[in-house]
């Protein structure tokens, strides 16, 4: 690396380092770690200290968005040499991301090059930092990385733009695991009571409707006429459940005992139970989709945009998408 100077962005401030040889420090990885030689070829050339920990997640959120603030920029122009045009400088500005380079380059006219040999010499900025600060201890830096990361990290949930997205994304992974268990469950139930009364599968086919005629029926030779009004208030059809009472009267299945039969309407509750926080999840989702969404929604429907939402990503990402790119996420199960 040709440049003299490393920008080094701490918890505590801006540090400006002047690098006296860069070849010295690449002969192996003790010039790197060992604080006596480091010392040698790298010297604190200017420190700007953030004024509070607000000053200090502004500072850093620019810097994570490779943005050049007005301290920085002030900083930099006032402890670098004078540049007049990026091509006649005599130095370059060593950082650790590209684009935060190019940002200052573009304000300042700085050269600033980003590359693996600089890479090491921050990493060494960053083991050895609190020696160049007689003032700063290790664990008052400990202590304002500490409160920096939180505040960082408190910040970036807070002002994500796609939390909604997160939940409509969440929302239909659990919908659709739902739907894979509870049938799964449904079809336990069926196997397990039809060795009582097989005949009711052909009579009622839905699973939510089935698991509720287990948990009413329970023993099928306590069913008769009087039982048909308690089982149209389940299936809403005073001829299914006349149906149902006359397959219970020429059922061919066999008896069952009373705790096989405590084990099948435990399993029918939990499976009624998780029917139901389904059809809540889906109202959740509908709800959902028509605040995040709801032209999506009405195009496609609430089900299949939020399927979309959640193979893309996010709503963002899924809106810069070409028709091309859609039309394979609705090939996709």
């Amino acid at each position: 690396m040709s440049g003299n100077y490393i920008l080094y962005e701490s918890a505590s401030g801006y540090g400006l380092f002047e690098v006296a040889n860069f070849d010295s420090l690449a002969n192996s990885p003790d010039d790197i770690t060992d604080v006596s030689r480091f010392g040698k070829s790298v010297k604190l050339a200017a420190f700007k200290p953030f004024t509070s920990a607000a000053d200090a997640l502004e500072q850093i959120n620019a810097v994570s968005e490779s943005q050049a603030t007005e301290d920085l920029v002030t900083f930099l122009t006032t402890n670098l040499p004078k540049v007049k045009s990026t091509s006649k400088a005599k130095f370059k500005l060593g950082v650790s991301e590209a684009k935060l380079g190019s940002a200052i380059q573009e304000e300042t006219s700085v050269p600033c090059e980003c590359n693996e040999m600089t890479g090491e010499v921050i990493r060494g900025v960053r083991m050895h930092f609190t020696t160049f600060l007689k003032d700063l201890t290790d664990k008052d830096m400990s202590r304002a990385q500490l409160g920096l990361a939180h505040s960082y990290s408190r910040a970036k949930v807070k002002f994500n733009v796609n939390k909604s997205d997160n939940m409509i994304i969440q929302a239909i992974a659990l919908l659709d695991a739902l739907d894979k268990d509870v049938n799964t469950f449904v079809m336990r139930v069926r196997e397990w009571y039809s060795w009582h009364f097989p005949e009711l599968v052909k009579v009622v086919n839905d699973n939510y409707l089935y698991s509720k005629m287990v948990l009413l029926i329970k023993d099928k030779s306590t069913l008769s006429d009087d039982s048909i009004p308690a089982l149209k208030e389940v299936l809403g059809d005073e001829e299914q459940a006349k149906e149902v009472v006359d397959a219970a009267k020429a059922s061919m299945g066999q008896d069952i005992s009373p705790i096989d039969l405590i084990n099948i309407e435990a399993f029918a509750k939990r499976v009624i139970s998780l029917a139901e926080y389904r059809h809540k999840l889906f109202a959740y989702l509908q709800d959902k989709m028509g605040i995040v969404a709801p032209n999506l929604g009405a195009l496609v429907g609430e089900l299949v945009a939020a399927r979309l939402i959640s193979h893309a990503g996010s709503l963002t990402n899924l809106a810069k998408y070409p028709a091309s790119t859609v039309q394979i996420l609705g090939a996709e199960k």
